[in-house]
């Protein structure tokens, strides 16, 4: 079970300054801890103390950033059901993604203690004139300053590792501001945090409500903000970021393209599709939520796939048997239920699930939805899924492309020039061939385009961000 309480950690140091901030498992709808919550007041000092961090943070060697990484892989492994345990209540996940969730925790910080000692420059060549004879550039990576992070509560423990495993790897101090939905996983993190030798004001982790946390946006202090969650916070929060460097991981309405040529093998497709669009009842910025299907195998994969939605598990998320779970609010489900009933109004037929009842909505299959309705052009993030059919592969490309949001694509196919032609003319920030557009490893570079975001996570993708190039120029003889 969680603690009864849990403190924010400012400057490396648990403060219980509170209890205000109320968290409720998210199944049974009661309060399963109580956390603390940072004001304004304690905002500026984490801000502060970040700011004063960064000459210690600027010669804290390699070596010691790889140790902290490594202290952290330790703790993970050895508090691993706590954490997923944790997650389960605070987010609703079921158990095993829970878990699942965990291990990537531990990848994401496996991959950064790698990485940190990795951070390399180059020579350059500038000899390219006569007038530069003699002269020879050398280029190295330095921390950026203080980072601003704001995390999401649909993965709360990877999400949040995405941020702080890269800024320690890149030897920033950072702020970080966890849902507070979902707080928990981070402040065991920052528990396992203060237990290293970081600098003092190296990290300070403090949940607050949205509307208090406007210093992590708008303080100039900060170099960078990296922000995670739905595109209309992520764009207004751009807009008030001043100077700052902004790195925006965003929603989608990702696709999924089955193409004619996977008849022998709609069992692996159906089952990857069924994940993809239900895991943790599809709230996945990459869950499917679109299905082209080839007319000619249209039927049979659309008869496969209603089964596998039917039998699809709803339930309570503790137990293992459980595939979808609540989503994260009452609220969110009735905003889904709502779209998905207007998509049915406008011709839509839902084939399998559709049952709402508080936060749980089933795993709900759809077909015939018109592409102007708001379930078709929208974030679902939730478990409901959009089957249609097409004849022409590269107008299969276009339907995927008429979308305001571009984060990643999926296609099926043995063909290796539809393969091609899709990673060429999709206009997403990754395209995953063979499975849904729901794979993600940790280190791959990871972001979208258009409403989906601007910048790549993935953590050495991070550290780039996190670090800036400065250049030395060497005149050999003067």
């Amino acid at each position: 079970m969680l603690n009864k309480t849990y403190p924010y950690y400012l400057a490396n140091v648990a403060v219980a300054a509170n209890t205000d901030l109320e968290v409720t498992d998210k199944f049974s709808g009661e309060v399963a801890t109580r956390v603390a919550m940072a004001d304004a007041a304690a905002i500026d000092k984490a801000i502060g103390y970040a700011v004063d961090a960064m000459p210690a943070m600027r010669v804290f060697p390699p070596f010691k950033r790889q140790a902290v990484l490594e202290h952290c892989v330790k703790r993970f492994r050895e508090r691993y059901d706590e954490l997923a345990l944790a997650l389960c209540i605070e987010a609703g996940k079921p158990i095993n993604d829970s878990k699942g969730e965990v291990t990537r925790l531990i990848d994401t910080f496996k991959v950064a203690a790698e990485e940190s000692v990795r951070i390399d420059g180059e020579i350059i060549n500038l000899e390219i004139s006569p007038r530069a004879k003699g002269y020879h550039g050398y280029v190295k990576r330095v921390p950026i300053g203080p980072c601003s992070f704001i995390s999401p509560f649909n993965f709360p423990l990877n999400l949040t590792a995405h941020k702080v495993a890269p800024a320690i790897a890149a030897g920033v101090p950072f702020v970080l501001k966890p849902a507070s939905r979902t707080p928990v996983g981070a402040l065991i993190m920052g528990e396992i945090l203060a237990e290293t030798d970081l600098p003092k004001g190296a990290f300070s982790i403090l949940p607050a409500h949205r509307d208090g946390a406007d210093l992590f946006t708008t303080d100039e202090r900060f170099k960078l903000l990296s922000f995670t969650g739905s595109p209309a916070v992520g764009w207004e929060l751009k807009k008030k970021a001043g100077k700052k460097k902004v790195i925006l991981e965003l929603g989608g309405n990702a696709a999924a393209i089955v193409d004619g040529d996977q008849g022998g093998k709609l069992d692996y497709v159906v089952d990857r599709l069924a994940f993809g669009a239900f895991y943790q009842s599809g709230q996945s910025c990459i869950g499917v939520q679109r299905i082209l299907v080839h007319a000619k195998i249209y039927d049979a994969l659309r008869e496969k796939l209603i089964a596998k939605t039917k039998s699809l598990i709803m339930g309570d998320p503790k137990d293992e048997k459980t595939f979808v779970g609540p989503m994260i609010s009452e609220s969110e489900s009735n905003r889904l239920a709502g779209w998905m009933e207007s998509a049915v109004q406008a011709g839509a037929k839902i084939v399998a699930g559709g049952k709402v009842d508080g936060a749980m909505f089933e795993a709900t299959l759809l077909e015939g939805v018109k592409r102007d309705t708001d379930l078709y052009r929208k974030e679902a993030f939730g478990p409901v899924a959009i089957l249609e059919r097409f004849d022409d592969f590269d107008a299969a490309l276009a339907t995927v492309n008429d979308s305001d949001f571009g984060l990643q694509a999926g296609v099926f196919t043995d063909s290796l020039a539809h393969a091609h032609r899709a990673w060429d003319l999709l206009d997403v920030g990754g395209v995953v061939i063979n499975d849904v557009p729901s794979f993600r490893v940790d280190n791959m570079p990871y972001g979208g385009v258009k409403d989906s975001g601007l910048g790549r996570e993935g953590v050495r993708y991070a550290i780039e961000d996190m670090t800036e190039m400065r250049l030395m120029v060497m005149r050999e003889t003067w």
